[in-house]
């Protein structure tokens, strides 16, 4: 029995010790530097063994590397590499798409809420992005703002009447307002104008970050034959309610003769539709309830956490920064007196706001980096560096963010940077919603959520911003990046 187990032992050792100098070589022999904290785990071992978040992991490395245009990183079957050159970004995320237009994890068959326009990929996920498309044009978001500006202005109400609120649990208090808005605008669910709905529970389950959801995260980036064996599913625990919901709201809808451009109806029209058809691949695809559920599921998802997580952020900077709140302040009552109220027009026109909100995502983004797989060989510009298919990449978002050759002084909250005058000059390494043909589908409809709430609540609210020194800087996230040590209060701006 004891030989067994000390065999066992050293094959697991001599296999990880020949996989991780295969790993150093396959970089070196490609001229390209190799992160040998870990050889065989990479990111992921001090990611399951320290508190930091993999952000801040990919962070010490394009720190040590700061010279280099890519660095390789340690991985259990396939080649990982994180890219550090904007050139090479824009190389995988635009010049050469079609060789990087894969996203990862992977997700496993049977994972159905995971099947949505975010983790699908190839014809698949073209076919389903065209068709999701047409929900978020312009006319559809200026129908969609009226419901969110009603939804802000309850949301400022119920603060009032509730006033233990108004102090602490920041984050909470956004993603409250979050689900509120996005269940009215997206699907025509009213909460009564309660702000805490199963819908909020769903989605704050689905991004529970606990050391299992750690392991799973770890395991599906590691190697993709591991999660398909053990049959990983990320959303297994949400299918029951959110997949019953949308079936009783489909069956709902199609006895209402009355269209309301919900994402109801949007469903029901591909139903109605029949197979979904890409003329150019040939791709089918049956719109099936699950499949529709799994889009809606993402949509919602979506638009709760990492919407929050900037809505939370605009607040925190806000509170920290009394100068700029009261020039954004100042913005929106002379805007309100021009117009007499807000409406999809009126705030495009803001332009204080709209830098507000740029530099929010730039210094308090929701994610910390993108991921992409490699379909097909190709060749990174800056170093010249042969990428073989199936190499994971890493894409930064914090690091490019925080990086002063392209946004100077990083630290300072400083909207002047998004002015017209100013904004061009850091376009390429600016990436809060992505870029390129995977930028976020929903990306004009987030922004319009955080500044509904947003405008609402520094119209009736001033912000404080408190910071709790013994706190750690960031949570422990997969791809989340968002602030633990500092909150909010807010205090009602008549009482002032």
């Amino acid at each position: 029995m004891y030989s067994i187990i000390l065999l066992i032992v050293v094959f697991a050792l001599t296999f990880l010790y020949l996989r991780g100098k295969y790993n150093e070589n396959y970089w070196r022999k490609r001229g390209v530097a190799f992160y040998d904290k870990n050889k065989v785990f990479g990111i992921f071992w001090d990611f399951l063994t320290t508190d930091k978040a993999v952000f801040e992991i990919l962070s010490e490395i394009y720190k040590k590397y700061e010279n280099e245009p890519a660095v390789g990183i340690g991985s259990l079957m396939t080649p990982s590499l994180y890219i550090m050159d904007p050139q090479n970004v824009q190389h995988v995320m635009h010049t050469d798409f079609q060789s990087f237009s894969y996203r990862g994890p992977l997700i496993n068959e049977g994972d159905v809420l995971g099947d949505n326009v975010l983790f699908m990929n190839g014809p698949r996920w073209k076919l389903m992005r065209q068709k999701l498309t047409p929900f978020f044009t312009a006319a559809k978001l200026r129908n969609m703002y009226h419901i969110l500006d009603k939804t802000a202005q309850d949301f400022v109400e119920h603060l009032k009447q509730n006033p233990q609120k108004l102090k602490g649990n920041g984050f909470d208090r956004a993603s409250e307002f979050c689900s509120a808005a996005i269940a009215a605008a997206i699907f025509g669910i009213r909460t009564d104008f309660s702000f805490e709905s199963p819908f909020l529970k769903m989605a704050r389950d689905a991004f529970t970050l606990s050391w299992f959801t750690h392991l799973r995260y770890a395991v599906a980036n590691l190697s993709d034959s591991i999660s398909k064996a053990v049959g990983l599913k990320f959303f297994k625990e949400q299918e029951p309610f959110f997949i019953g919901v949308v079936k009783q709201m489909f069956r709902a809808a199609e006895k209402d003769e009355i269209k309301k451009h919900y994402f109801t109806d949007i469903c029901l029209s591909l139903r109605k539709s029949g197979v979904m058809k890409d003329i150019e691949t040939g791709e089918e695809l049956e719109p099936t309830d699950e499949i529709l559920a799994a889009q809606g599921f993402f949509f919602y998802i979506a638009g709760v956490e990492p919407t929050a997580s900037a809505l939370f952020g605009a607040l925190t900077e806000l509170g920290k920064h009394p100068e700029i709140q009261r020039k954004l302040q100042k913005e929106i009552d002379e805007t309100l007196e021009k117009h007499g109220k807000l409406t999809y027009e009126v705030i495009s026109e803001m332009k204080y706001l709209d830098q507000v909100f740029s530099e929010t995502l730039r210094i308090q983004t929701p994610v910390g980096f993108i991921n992409r797989i490699c379909t097909n060989d190709s060749v990174l510009p800056v170093g010249n560096i042969k990428v073989s298919k199936g190499t994971k990449l890493y894409i930064p978002i914090f690091d490019f963010h925080f990086d002063p050759k392209y946004f100077p002084e990083p630290e300072k909250f400083d909207p002047e940077r998004f002015s017209s005058e100013n904004k061009s000059s850091s376009e390429m390494a600016y990436l809060p919603f992505g870029k390129g043909a995977r930028v976020c589908i929903g990306m004009r409809y987030a922004r319009l959520q955080v500044l509904a709430g947003l405008l609402h609540l520094l119209q009736h609210f001033r912000v404080l911003s408190h910071r709790d020194p013994a706190a750690r800087k960031y949570a422990k996230g997969q791809f989340q990046m968002r602030r633990t040590d500092y909150d909010i209060e807010l205090i009602l701006r008549q009482t002032e």
